[in-house]
């Protein structure tokens, strides 16, 4: 049975992993594109919750607002796929055999289902914060949200101070 620690060796000896460790330019290149995607993903996301709390752009109805700023996280999040593997596959270690880096992980998830269904409400139905209970229920997911967002660039900045060994 292969452990998460052999398998991360395994990963670090490969020519890939090799070529990424060792070429100066790479990794901050790899991680300067990562940290700008996590930007526009954090911002867009964060930008529509604010909406919903109707402190941005409160003449602009919700709808509009979601559809200006949450579909650019899908294809970004792909970026992010490609350039946290390649972080990945360039220092194993500091991330597979890291519990920071599942936390991570685990919230993306969480913050990708918050989103999705964020969206697809406020495309959905113009209206759909309108009343006092559902504008209630949007403010609690807007709030989940954007605490659920901030906990993926704390873990995502806390894998460096928790990494093994």
């Amino acid at each position: 049975m292969l452990t998460l620690t052999g398998f991360s060796k395994w990963l670090a000896a490969t020519s890939l992993s090799h070529t990424i460790q060792t070429v100066t330019w790479i990794i901050p290149t790899i991680q300067t594109i990562h940290i700008l995607c996590v930007a526009i993903v954090f911002s867009s996301a964060v930008l529509v919750d604010l909406r919903i709390f109707r402190v941005f752009e409160r003449d602009e109805p919700l709808r509009e607002v979601a559809r200006r700023f949450l579909p650019p996280i899908w294809p970004v999040l792909l970026v992010l796929l490609v350039t946290g593997s390649l972080l990945i596959i360039g220092e194993p270690r500091r991330s597979l055999v890291n519990t920071t880096f599942y936390l991570k992980m685990a919230l993306l998830l969480v913050a990708i289902v918050l989103t999705a269904t964020l969206q697809r409400m406020a495309l959905a139905s113009p209206g759909v914060f309108e009343d006092r209970s559902r504008q209630m229920a949007g403010r609690a997911l807007a709030t989940l949200s954007i605490l659920v967002w901030c906990g993926i660039l704390f873990a995502g900045r806390w894998i460096a101070y928790t990494q093994a060994g």
